[in-house]
């Protein structure tokens, strides 16, 4: 779908801070967005779909985002990471060779996770014995936790746009805006329109059963806390309940479509 199209937005105190208000972007949390990685996503890079978005690897957020995935890499094994040995191999101490660095924007020294055959080292290809897609993403299966816990925050972010900054009032009076949106091409820099697919703007992936704001909500409450989730929750549910102004198109469109989720094909 074009990239610009209405959107409905709503605004909202966080129930615990005054000082903090919620920007939310309803047309995105309300559309039937779900992930569709192994059940018909065509991957960001040409060719590669099996990949889904993990062909350039994970931007580390900073240094305790790359010592928790590190803490969990320590957890997996030969049976269930494909690339466990090279990530042995290369290591130094017992650091994992997980990690490599990269420029990104005015920063040069940007760290993410190494990429081995074109694709994040996480990433276990389709035919390994231990099961395709992400081995940290698998872990947190097994380990009886949510995968926001083991894997790199951008992983579980996305398509969740996340930003705060600090505004004045009419007042003078300062307050933190943390705005809740959609991760579209543009999200991405320039190079978001040379991607080979997106997910958010595909009607092919708006097939889920709930809307995102209740799929997403453990994402969410660790984006906004508990509270905030809440009221986003209760007005989400209203807005639904009074029909949405600007529903996002993809949802429309899939719904035109009839699209239905696809069975998880590895």
């Amino acid at each position: 779908m074009a990239p610009d199209f209405p959107r409905e937005w709503l605004e909202f105190v966080d129930p615990d801070n005054p000082e903090h208000l919620i920007r939310a972007d309803v047309t995105w949390l309300c559309s039937s967005y779900m992930c569709i990685f192994g059940r018909g996503c065509h991957g960001v890079v040409e060719g590669r779909a099996s990949d889904g978005c993990c062909s350039h690897g994970a931007f580390y957020s900073d240094g305790p985002d790359e010592k928790r995935t590190r803490k969990f890499a320590a957890m997996l094994t030969p049976e269930s990471w494909q690339f466990h040995d090279k990530a042995v191999k290369g290591r130094k101490g017992d650091k994992l060779a997980i990690t490599e660095r990269d420029s990104i924007g005015d920063d040069e020294n940007r760290r993410r996770t190494r990429r081995v055959d074109g694709a994040c080292i996480f990433l276990n290809r389709p035919g390994f014995a231990g099961g395709a897609g992400c081995s940290l993403h698998q872990l947190a299966g097994r380990i009886g936790l949510n995968p926001l816990e083991v894997k790199p925050e951008v992983c579980w972010q996305l398509p969740v746009r996340r930003s705060e900054e600090w505004e004045d009032r009419a007042d003078d009076t300062p307050i933190l805006v943390t705005t809740i949106a959609e991760f579209d091409r543009r999200g991405w820099g320039e190079g978001g329109a040379d991607l080979h697919w997106y997910c958010t703007q595909s009607p092919e992936a708006h097939v889920g059963r709930e809307p995102m704001y209740v799929s997403y909500g453990p994402e969410l409450i660790a984006l906004i806390g508990q509270k905030a989730y809440d009221e986003l929750t209760r007005l989400c549910a209203k807005r639904l309940e009074l029909g949405m102004a600007a529903e996002h198109p993809a949802t429309t469109k899939a719904r035109e479509l009839k699209l239905v989720a696809a069975p998880y094909m590895p």
